[in-house]
């Protein structure tokens, strides 16, 4: 499945597939069948109208985000570039361990890739482990806490457990770019779905402990998948 033209990953299978590189003639009925659905805008491609933005995937609804993070990448590093988007942080609530597999080699692509641009903390993001972990992973855990990478996933960021504090991290956010108009952007389960936006609703223009605005508005987008 190649979800935008940018999809490096799934562009170079459907090149192998097609047997890119051999010099031999190749029969119709050996080529591998193409169907093509599209293309639909969705609302995440609003991402790209804020300055900063926040991506939240809870369960398989992390899907839409996977061609969504690597278009904002290699937007951003386009020597004419001319995107408003300056900052992007994604949130990933998985149900259990075995959600990673698939997703977890793109975000260590993203990593390398910031790493080896200098651009380390273009895209920030949470990793919610919310069920699944028993005694011996959290052993492990516990074993690898003083490790650079994380014990589960391999990647930079450590994995949180537990489900994400809201109301801890949307203050935050505000405190970081006030007066900015951030885009906050869901797929998963109606549930989050609902609270979310009422937590956009609620920190929009937050005022803090002197009863100063931040200024910060919070716009909330729904993707259906």
């Amino acid at each position: 499945m190649i979800m935008s033209p940018s999809d490096f990953f799934g562009v170079a299978e459907l090149a192998r597939r097609c047997g890119e590189g051999r010099k031999d003639f190749q029969q119709a009925y050996d080529m591998p069948k193409i169907l093509v659905d599209g293309p639909f805008g969705t609302p995440s491609e609003d991402i790209f109208k804020h300055e900063v933005g926040v991506a939240v995937g809870g369960g398989i609804g992390v899907t839409p985000f996977a061609s969504v993070l690597k278009s904002i990448w290699y937007q951003s590093q386009q020597q004419d570039s001319t995107m408003k988007l300056k900052k992007v942080y994604f949130y990933w609530i998985c149900p259990d361990t075995h959600s990673f597999e698939w997703f977890q080699s793109l975000l260590q692509h993203l990593e390398e890739q910031m790493l080896e641009r200098g651009a380390e903390g273009f895209i920030e993001y949470k990793i919610y482990l919310t069920r699944g972990f028993n005694t011996t992973m959290a052993r492990d855990i516990y074993m690898h806490e003083e490790a650079d990478g994380d014990a589960i996933t391999g990647l930079q960021q450590k994995t949180n457990y537990g489900r994400p504090n809201w109301d801890q991290i949307f203050p935050e956010l505000a405190g970081r770019h006030p007066g900015c108009d951030i885009g906050v952007f869901f797929c998963g389960p109606p549930v989050l779905s609902a609270m979310l936006h009422r937590k956009c609703n609620e920190y929009t223009d937050m005022a803090d402990s002197s009863g100063n605005s931040s200024g910060t508005k919070f716009y909330y987008n729904k993707e259906n998948f």
